[in-house]
């Protein structure tokens, strides 16, 4: 897969390592000089150029990549480099960073952005995640289908403890993914009980969240 990055500094950088470790051709981007040091991943291609410009993209050869990640410290730069490379290039995938929490509603489809990555929400949900119990907290927004990942730890008062999986009356356009138990990933069995403390990951639509939430648990939705 080829992948072009937006944005050599710190996080374009790391993102590139970590595609590059996969087995992924990588061409960094970025429009200041200073931010051109190969040395630094030298396994990707470089280029120094502005993204926002439609020469560049045509000099970096857009149209050839299957992704491209507009990781700038410039929120209207990422939308412009996402817009570009949708609608000029025809590129399958497009990743947005969002640096302002007040600018993520702006990186939809309509800007040519298919998964937006906001650290400000993501850090949030971790944090959220560590500390709730019986709250559903979303974790990541899929773009296409309208759905979320989202996770609960099931609390000792929820109903549906000891109760197999396959017999929890989920709501539609919901899908258990897996359990996470001391410290173990486990399938989802339709015969396996449920137990207090168990980390739950769902795929499943924004619309039937709440509604998924009071199943599991009554005594902690909307408190």
């Amino acid at each position: 897969m080829r992948v072009a990055i937006a944005g050599a500094g710190a996080v374009g950088r790391s993102i590139a390592r970590e595609l590059i470790e996969n087995g992924h051709r990588v061409l960094l981007i970025d429009k200041s000089a200073s931010a051109i040091r190969p040395e630094r991943v030298p396994d990707a291609e470089w280029l120094l150029a502005d993204s926002c410009e439609l020469s560049s993209l045509e000099e970096a050869k857009l149209d050839k990549c299957d992704v491209v990640i507009a990781a700038t410290g410039d929120d209207k730069a990422n939308l412009v480099t996402s817009l570009l490379a949708k609608t000029e290039f025809g590129v399958p995938r497009t990743v947005g960073r969002v640096n302002h929490p007040n600018n993520e509603w702006l990186f939809t489809e309509a800007w040519g952005v298919d998964v937006n990555v906001s650290t400000p929400r993501i850090m949030s949900a971790l944090v959220e995640e560590a500390v709730s119990i019986g709250d559903l907290v979303r974790l990541f927004t899929f773009r296409q289908g309208n759905a979320n990942l989202v996770e609960m730890t099931l609390p000792v008062d929820s109903p549906f403890v000891g109760t197999p999986s396959g017999l929890v009356p989920f709501p539609d356009n919901c899908a258990l993914v897996t359990i996470l138990r001391d410290g173990q990933v486990y399938t989802p069995d339709a015969e396996q009980p449920l137990e207090s403390g168990d980390e739950l990951l769902f795929v499943v639509a924004a619309e039937v969240e709440e509604e998924l939430e009071k199943i599991l648990s009554p005594t902690s939705h909307g408190r």
